[in-house]
């Protein structure tokens, strides 16, 4: 009974949530306590199922808080708690500040193409 019984207290469960436009996937999987977030990306082998994740372009976060290194730790440097759902998010299509321009431009035509 020890070092299974010492592993399994060990273990703590965490989620692996990947959206793409036609596909979601949420993985439930227990980590051992002090796996980092790409490790637990890859034990889940969520990349199976959607090719295009890229670690190396591919942000990621713990529950919406974006791990950038700079107001939160990198996503190898994060150390897992019980219950994390890491994201992985999808690259922009469009910068945020261009879609508001391009709106801007097409209300401000509308606008003047009304009679």
């Amino acid at each position: 009974m020890g070092d299974d019984a010492d592993a399994a207290e060990n273990m703590i469960p965490v989620e692996v949530a990947y959206a793409a436009p036609e596909k979601q996937l949420l993985v439930a999987l227990e980590v051992a306590a002090g796996t980092s977030v790409h490790a637990a990306i890859a034990i889940s082998n969520i990349a199976d199922e959607f090719p295009a994740i890229d670690l190396l372009q591919n942000p990621v976060g713990i529950f919406s808080m974006q791990l950038d290194g700079k107001s939160m730790p990198t996503a190898e440097d994060y150390v897992l708690q019980a219950g994390d759902r890491i994201e992985i998010y999808r690259p922009l299509l469009i910068d945020p500040k261009q879609a508001r321009l391009e709106r801007a431009r097409a209300k401000a035509a509308e606008t003047k193409a009304k009679p």
